[in-house]
């Protein structure tokens, strides 16, 4: 094996604080020179040809299941899709459609629809709004309860433990992150154990279905599994779709054309979502495991190894992607993996595209003038997800 290549002074590892702000230098350089690259300091291999981390998400070479267990963090994540590989995967999947499925979005659209118009009541006649805490936990916050059939009265408790529960995101979080971490994790379980059976209930009754109480109905799977497919969704779904509003405003504003044609119509703004997560993926990496030596045309990956898809490097693809860093909101095809991609393509792709369609569209169609203000944003520090703190707007 030659001696493991490293990236030139000048650039910043995409991990490092100081890189992380800006990793597309780096990641541009690795794609170019070294597209399977073995990292010596976190001894991983780091894949940012598209092709690569397209091959690895769908190759069942490419463990899901060993991938979770590699992470820094010595905490073990519940048992579910994403922590599963075939087949334990497709029975944890069909059930989990459930709650996160195409058919249960339309079920329940018209609430979908009633939380953003909700969350645009809320900003009139603001001076001053930050995005994510004004604008994209109220709408995480909203869509979500209407997964799990939540009451006003349980709004408050459920996003406090939902922003608590995000750093489970983060596989590189410190000790005492972590362990705040799980702790959250765990009073987020009893919290929807304890709704479960009532939903379960009124499903089996023939009352009001929610997604939640369908999948907690299921009898294909146990407590513990379902909860687990519950808690991940939160965990995987709060604060990525409540990030997503400040890192697409921060894209569309500047830019006016764009932003009319997003205001044009309904397709042409879901087409804006997947463009703008393709631009700035919340989860910028995947994490797996060889099973066996994989030969790919920049190396050879061994057996047993530790691999990162770096889905934030595959999306900015110029062998895939025309002006890979341009934002085109009509692009098509987009073949981006920000929703991953194969066995593992995320459960919750329709939900974010449906309700960050509606969101983009009503807020920049009912408050045009909506500019940013005061000191520029900027990229949080940790990893996952990529988000931006410090996001001030006028209306």
């Amino acid at each position: 094996m030659t001696a493991p290549r490293t990236l030139p002074a000048h650039l910043a590892h995409p991990f490092s604080p100081r890189g992380r702000p800006d990793p597309y230098p780096a990641y541009r350089w690795l794609r170019e020179n070294d597209p399977v690259h073995f990292d010596v300091t976190s001894r991983m291999w780091l894949l940012t040809a598209h092709a690569d981390c397209a091959l690895a998400l769908r190759d069942p070479r490419f463990s899901a299941a060993l991938g979770q267990r590699e992470r820094v963090r010595d905490d073990e994540l519940p048992p579910s899709m994403l922590t599963t590989d075939p087949p334990e995967h497709q029975r944890l999947r069909s059930p989990g459609a459930l709650l996160m499925g195409p058919a249960a979005i339309r079920g329940i659209s018209g609430g979908i629809e009633a939380e953003i118009g909700r969350v645009l009541d809320g900003l009139a006649g603001r001076e001053r709004i930050e995005a994510t805490a004004d604008i994209g936990e109220p709408l995480a916050t909203g869509v979500l309860a209407r997964l799990f059939g939540l009451p006003s009265a349980d709004r408050a408790a459920f996003a406090e433990l939902a922003a608590r529960v995000a750093v489970n995101l983060d596989p590189l979080a410190g000790p005492q992150a972590a362990a705040a971490g799980r702790a959250a994790m765990g009073e987020l379980t009893r919290f929807l154990g304890e709704r479960a059976d009532a939903a379960a209930a009124a499903v089996r009754a023939g009352g009001e279905a929610t997604p939640f109480g369908r999948l907690a109905a299921d009898d294909r799977l146990t407590r513990a599994e379902m909860l687990g497919i519950a808690s991940l969704t939160v965990v995987g779904g709060w604060k990525p779709l409540a990030e997503m509003v400040g890192n697409a405003l921060h894209w569309l504003l500047p830019r006016e054309e764009a932003a009319e044609q997003v205001r044009g119509g309904h397709d042409t703004a879901v087409s804006a979502v997947d463009e703008l997560l393709r631009l700035e993926s919340p989860i910028p990496f995947t994490a797996r495991v060889t099973t066996e030596e994989v030969r790919l045309d920049g190396g050879v990956i061994p057996a047993g190894a530790r691999v990162l898809a770096l889905v934030g490097a595959a999306n900015r693809d110029p062998a895939v992607f025309a002006d890979p860093d341009e934002l085109v909101v009509t692009r098509s095809p987009n073949p981006h993996l920000a929703f991953g991609a194969g066995t593992h393509l995320c459960l919750g792709a329709p939900l974010v595209r449906q309700a960050g369609a509606l969101l983009l569209r009503g807020l920049l169609s009912r408050y045009p003038g909506l500019r940013p203000v005061g000191e520029p944003p900027s990229w949080a520090p940790s990893l996952v997800p990529r988000r931006l703190t410090g996001f001030t707007l006028a209306t």
